[in-house]
């Protein structure tokens, strides 16, 4: 079996709003956690983040599924849509550490997600031509993530 090969894409931070319960769905338990801002920087590219929202669904295995949108904005203007869905589990101890909102590293839980970009922007358009992964971490203001392109 051949490994996959990657490469650093970005840093994102991410600061969220407190949750928003929807309550025991069909699906699992929902919540909407909107995004309050945060930046992003890489080798190629740079910025802030403008807005979105994770509507986020415990299931019933304990795990977090995520379901994110947001829109990036680069440092030179353009705009560009990152889409992406995750797994998020972790013991009970280090799950209610989380709940308050503490920061916890990313050796303590698993929290990867596979994100996805759009943007009409020239000077960007090889951005909507790969996959990336990400591993993330809960940080002081929210939650971090390191992005890496998939070769």
């Amino acid at each position: 079996m051949i490994e996959l090969r990657s490469r650093p894409l970005m840093r994102v931070e991410i600061a969220l709003h407190p949750p928003l319960e929807i309550g025991a769905t069909p699906l699992g338990r929902r919540r909407v956690v909107n995004v309050a801002g945060g930046t992003f920087a890489g080798e190629r590219l740079r910025g802030r983040i403008l807005d979105g929202a994770d509507w986020l669904l415990l299931r019933g295995d304990g795990c977090f599924q995520q379901d994110v949108r947001m829109t990036l904005e680069t440092d030179d203007g353009a705009l560009i849509l990152m889409t992406y869905r995750g797994v998020r589990h972790a013991s009970p101890e280090v799950t209610a550490r989380l709940a308050r909102g503490d920061a916890v590293d990313r050796s303590d839980f698993y929290l990867r997600t596979a994100p996805f970009f759009e943007t009409a922007a020239p000077g960007y358009a090889w951005i909507n031509q790969i996959v990336s992964v990400a591993m993330g971490e809960r940080i002081k203001t929210g939650v971090g993530y390191d992005l890496f392109e998939i070769l």
